[in-house]
Parts: C-alpha cells; structure tokens; sequence
C-alpha cells in the first residue's frame, strides 16, 4: 500500500515495481482474452499506460490489484471489439498458459470451450479459476453485484461441463441430480 501512495506522488520506480509485481497474472488474463501473443502484449502496453496515466484516480490503494486487472480486462474487451476476426488458440501458444503439470490436450479442450462462453461467464470464470480471486474480489472488479457474480460462475461452469461431457450426457447428469 506505500508503494501504492509512493507512486501516485510521482515515483516512477514504485510505479515500475508495482507492476513488475502483478505482470504475470495481468499479462495472462489479457492473452485469456485476446489468444495471440502479440496482441497481449499490445493490449499489456495499453493496459500499463493507461495505469500509470490514471493511478491520480485511484482513491483506494489498497485496491490496485484489482484496478490494474480491471484495466486491463476493459482494455482487453475493446481490443476484441476492435477487432475484425476471430483468433483461434493454436497449441503452440498454449505453453504461457501452462501453471501446473495438467496435459496439454486437456487444456487445450476446456481453452477452446472457454472460448465459446459470453464475455460476461468468461470473465468470471477467469478471475475465479485462473487468477484465483474470490468472488468479493471479482465483484469489486466487475462491479456487480456478489450474488451476480455467483450466477455468473454457475452459469459459466455449467455452459461449460455441458459443452466438455456433451449435450447427452449434460441431460443424464441433470435428471440424475433431481
């Protein structure tokens, strides 16, 4: 939180620190939404710029995880709309995306899937699954509100359980639960 207010006073090497502390997890989200290197780190470029033009804006420091990933995911979406096609995720990129020892394959198909969903369920989904933020969090980034988020990852994971297990099986499963 120091380094927060050190910087919004104007020093450029807490600034620097700043997001050399959160680049990670910001430059993964970006690529999650954009699915091409070179775009995330446009769109990344895009995302600190406009951080470090606007940190005189943020009145809460303790907050600026959750500014800067907001930032960047409003910069993301408006990146896409700008956009004229459609990227597909090719497996070679898929290697920036690889936290843990799962196989790519299976990766791979619940990436495409992820894909498939509304910005709204992807989103959610990402800030939960892939970034691990609480859903309090995700709500303070979204600002909506916690019991929105919560649908919204309901929602999310059954679109997705029903596109991964397949239509017939998502049937099964639910007369199963009643």
């Amino acid at each position: 939180m120091e380094r927060v207010k050190q910087a919004q006073a104007g020093d450029a090497e807490a600034f620097s620190l700043l997001i050399a502390d959160e680049q990670d997890k910001v430059y993964r989200m970006i690529f999650a939404y954009v699915r091409k290197e070179d775009d995330a780190v446009d769109v990344y470029q895009q995302t600190v710029m406009s951080a470090y033009e606007n940190l005189h804006k943020l009145t809460e420091p303790a907050y600026f995880s959750t500014w800067l990933v907001r930032i960047a995911i409003n910069k993301s979406l408006t990146y896409i709309k700008k956009r004229d096609r459609e990227q597909a995720v090719s497996p070679e990129t898929l290697y920036l995306l690889e936290a843990d020892t799962v196989p790519i394959a299976e990766n791979l198909d619940l990436w495409q899937a992820l894909q498939t969903l509304n910005d709204t369920y992807k989103t959610a989904l990402l800030l939960r699954y892939y970034s691990d933020y609480t859903i309090a969090q995700i709500a303070d980034i979204t600002e909506q509100p916690l019991g929105t988020v919560k649908t919204q990852i309901r929602r999310g994971l059954r679109t997705l359980r029903k596109q991964l297990k397949g239509e017939a099986y998502y049937e099964f499963a639910q007369a199963d639960d009643e």
